[in-house]
């Protein structure tokens, strides 16, 4: 619990002076661009809240170190490992210079730092073929690793649209982390999931509804990077937690990553990184949440914003809730991750076909 508190007191006070404080700094961090595609603010937002997210962590390890010099250290390690993927998002925040593919080696780098000192390695996927290479060719694992650790990173980027959104996501996932840990005994990887939630916590407070500060890449890539870590370390580590365990607990930002490229590059023949308005989260937002009046208006956008979330981490808990429950069987957990894809599939397409079901849409007069 000691590290929950410091881990969310301190993120909760440093990002509280980001925003204070903003005056002071806006021509560097704040998102002036409020005219984008994905944009949906009036006014400039600082969008650093990773500091303080990262403050929180450090000063978590901090403590804990004096009571448990093992897991602090494991922490201090994390954090290390952690800083390529973390800065270079953090430089893309503040200049809006620093492309993804830069962004993607960087958080490569973070994987393979995690491999070397933390033996964050995956050795095994529960795929027949991939497997045998994997055990016959290090390299293979290597390469395995570091592409499903940038994945997922760059997953939790792609999802941080609204409010809370992706910071709630991650609450829920590293929720499972934790479980999971607790259940194999692994006090390092659970203590690392909990930190992580008081430091996104102490966010939060901030972030929703009312959206005074944003994420940023730097937040998102943090995040990404710290799930995606502690779940190959989680693996590697106990050979009874199934390698479809963490795939199937972070298959919301996983699949809407997968079917954002096969829409632009196989739908609309358009680079995979060209930005547009067609994510879930958006659709939501625009065909979901429905107010009678007052929709462009500051505050009948700012209220859509807020309500949208919560309808991303319901279909985030269609994964993590069965990903807890059966943790230890990948036929069971392979099972749940095709009818997960094909429910998103199922709401995405009703949505764009204007069939959802009346029960879904939240209606509000104004």
């Amino acid at each position: 619990m000691s590290v929950l508190a410091t881990s969310f007191l301190i993120s909760l006070l440093a990002t509280m002076l980001v925003i204070r404080y903003n005056h002071l700094h806006a021509r560097f961090t704040a998102d002036s661009d409020t005219s984008g595609i994905q944009k949906f603010h009036f006014e400039p937002v600082p969008r650093i809240g990773g500091v303080g997210i990262f403050l929180g962590l450090l000063g978590a390890f901090v403590v804990r170190y004096f009571q448990n010099s093992e897991v602090g250290s494991f922490g201090f390690w994390l954090l290390i490992c952690c800083l390529p993927a973390f800065v270079f998002g953090f430089a893309e925040d503040l200049t809006k210079k620093v492309g993804v593919k830069a962004r993607l080696v960087a958080t490569i780098l973070s994987a393979i730092l995690a491999g070397h000192f933390l033996g964050g390695w995956l050795t095994s996927v529960q795929i027949f073929g991939i497997d045998n290479l994997m055990l016959a060719y290090p390299l293979v694992a290597i390469l395995v690793t570091c592409f499903a650790v940038a994945g997922v990173a760059n997953a939790f980027n792609i999802i941080d649209g609204y409010n809370g959104l992706s910071s709630m996501v991650a609450i829920i996932i590293l929720g499972g982390v934790a479980y999971v840990a607790f259940q194999v005994n692994d006090a390092p990887i659970m203590i690392a999931a909990i930190a992580l939630i008081g430091s996104l916590l102490g966010f939060f407070v901030w972030n929703y509804p009312r959206g005074l500060i944003f994420l940023g890449d730097g937040g998102a890539y943090l995040i990404g990077f710290w799930i995606a870590e502690l779940s190959v370390l989680l693996t590697s580590r106990h050979p009874e937690v199934s390698k479809w365990f963490p795939l199937l607990l972070c298959l919301y930002p996983i699949f809407e990553t997968i079917f954002t490229i096969y829409r632009r590059v196989v739908l609309k023949r358009v680079h995979p990184g060209m930005p547009d308005a067609s994510h879930l989260h958006q659709l939501i937002y625009r065909r979901v949440v429905r107010l009678s009046s007052g929709v462009e208006s500051g505050k009948g956008r700012a209220y859509r914003n807020s309500m949208t979330s919560p309808y991303l981490w319901l279909i985030c808990l269609l994964a993590v809730i069965p990903a807890v429950l059966f943790w230890r069987s990948h036929l069971i957990l392979k099972a749940f991750c095709l009818v997960f894809a094909i429910t998103y599939i199922w709401i995405y397409w009703a949505i764009v076909r204007y069939k959802i079901p009346e029960y879904l849409i939240y209606r509000k007069d104004d």
